[in-house]
Parts: structure tokens; C-alpha cells; sequence
């Protein structure tokens, strides 16, 4: 009977965060979503922080086009 190997194979290699996203400039959504962001990060709320990044992200692809 062996004993089955429970190691990983390798390092796990992760990549760096793409950073925040910028808003369009004279979009009034783009900067509600910033400025949210900005708020959440005052008060150390980063989940929020980074729920606002989700939601500018997916606004800049959808309504302005971006990847």
C-alpha cells in the first residue's frame, strides 16, 4: 500500500491586479461609481471599494465600449 503524495507540484504563480479602472470623463455614472469607490476606501470598506471597480468595469465595457 502507498501513500498517496499530498504536495503541490509546483509554486502557484498569480498575477498582478490590473488596478482600478479610470471613469470616462463628463460621465455622470462612470463618476458616481468613483466616487463611491473613494468613499468606501476612506472608511477602509475595500469589499465595496472592490464591488465599485467590478461595477465600473462592467459599465465601461457595456456603455462606453472598453475591454
Amino acid at each position: 500500500m502507498s501513500t498517496p503524495k499530498t504536495t503541490m507540484v509546483g509554486p502557484v504563480n498569480l498575477t498582478l491586479s490590473e488596478g482600478d479602472p479610470n471613469p470616462v470623463a463628463g460621465c455622470r455614472q462612470c463618476l458616481g461609481v468613483a466616487v463611491t469607490r473613494a468613499n468606501a476606501r476612506s472608511v477602509g470598506d475595500y469589499s465595496k471599494a472592490t464591488d465599485a471597480n467590478v461595477v465600473l468595469r462592467t459599465h465601461l465595457r457595456e456603455d462606453h465600449g472598453a475591454e
